[in-house]
């Protein structure tokens, strides 16, 4: 079924766009002389009627017709001969009109051109507006598939790091083990209440960052078993960033790195800073850890390398530009004996957050 057919929303707004041409058609046929314009409005009014409905049919030659260069000789040929029935129904019409109402339509010459002209313009405004159509259609299964393609960009980084979480908690506890194991045994039940928290909430894709602060206050807790008063926590949370949403386990490589790359390599042990605020219709989020500048971290982790980013920080900042976009902010350097991960990233609702994902 035509598109205008099926809803009468258009139907009414397709028999209103007929008025002017129905009163360009009364007119041309008025001032070609011999006719009054009432009689000519009289006559073609019924005429136009029928020929709006006409006027139709290019469409389902279009549908099944693609315009191709190869095509164009065979639709010159379709389309003329169509357009001259079109021309030839016109001037029945009118005729017919005129005969049942008494007064004359004007040449039948005229009305026949007319119709010709209409139907052409008809079947080239049917062209268009399934071009315009395939073009919207083919933006809409363009942007799923960027969607798609983000999706799962984003399901893969998180399954990359999820392991990778696993297995650093476990060679702490294994070093540990050796030395104190009363304190692996306390590890290993910490590392576990981790484990839930961090399976529950990785499923899903946005939290409020209230939940992603206690995920990363419980693997330190984990970290505190095996360093004790080597290592501190320090915390500047604004109570209006708690709610915003972010992705879940964005926070955790940060300070697994903090703690492996930066505290774990100093003798007398340092702070990990944590802060949050809002900045406009943003939420910033600065994570500080001490580290020895002057010792190289393994695999060139960016909590001691200046400029190279380490497996887990690099998987952050990726997971934020596939996500935001140019909204979010990642930034990662040293400063002294200090490295400094900052991220901004609009201050959603978890609601909508998760609606966008």
């Amino acid at each position: 079924m035509h598109p205008i057919l099926a809803s009468g929303r258009r139907l009414i707004l397709y028999a209103l766009a007929w008025i002017p041409l129905a009163a360009l058609l009364v007119y041309v046929t008025w001032a070609a002389g011999g006719v009054a314009w009432r009689d000519a409005a009289a006559a073609l009014a019924p005429a136009c009627l029928v020929y709006a409905f006409v006027c139709l049919s290019p469409w389902y030659i279009c549908r099944t017709q693609p315009l191709e260069f190869a095509r164009v000789p065979g639709l010159l040929t379709t389309f003329g001969a169509a357009a001259v029935a079109g021309g030839l129904l016109m001037a029945g019409a009118a005729r017919l009109a005129e005969s049942l109402l008494g007064r004359p339509a004007g040449r039948p010459s005229l009305l026949f051109g007319m119709g010709v002209l209409l139907y052409l313009v008809s079947a080239v405004l049917h062209y268009a507006a399934l071009a315009v159509a395939a073009s919207r259609d083919a933006e809409r299964r363009a942007a799923e598939a960027r969607t798609m393609a983000r999706e799962a960009e984003l399901q893969a980084l998180r399954m990359h790091l999820n392991p990778h979480f696993l297995f650093n908690s476990l060679h702490s506890i294994a070093a540990l083990a050796t030395l104190d194991g009363a304190r692996a045994r306390e590890m290993c039940v910490r590392l576990a209440g981790f484990l839930r928290a961090s399976l529950g909430l990785g499923a899903r894709e946005s939290i409020p960052l209230r939940e992603e602060l206690g995920l990363a206050r419980s693997y330190l807790q984990v970290e505190q078993v095996r360093f004790g008063e080597r290592l501190r926590v320090e915390e500047q949370i604004e109570p209006e960033c708690e709610e915003c949403a972010v992705p879940a386990l964005l926070l955790q490589p940060l300070v697994e790195n903090a703690v492996k790359h930066g505290i774990a390599g100093l003798v007398e042990g340092g702070s990990i800073r944590l802060a949050a605020e809002r900045r406009g219709a943003a939420v910033a989020i600065t994570l500080e850890n001490a580290f020895d500048p002057e010792t190289a971290p393994a695999g060139g982790s960016a909590s001691g390398s200046g400029n190279n980013l380490g497996l887990g920080l690099t998987h952050v900042r990726r997971r934020l530009e596939v996500r935001y976009g140019e909204d979010a902010l990642f930034e990662a350097g040293a400063v002294g004996a200090v490295y400094r991960v900052v991220l901004r990233l609009p201050c959603e609702s978890p609601i909508t957050s998760n609606s966008r994902a």
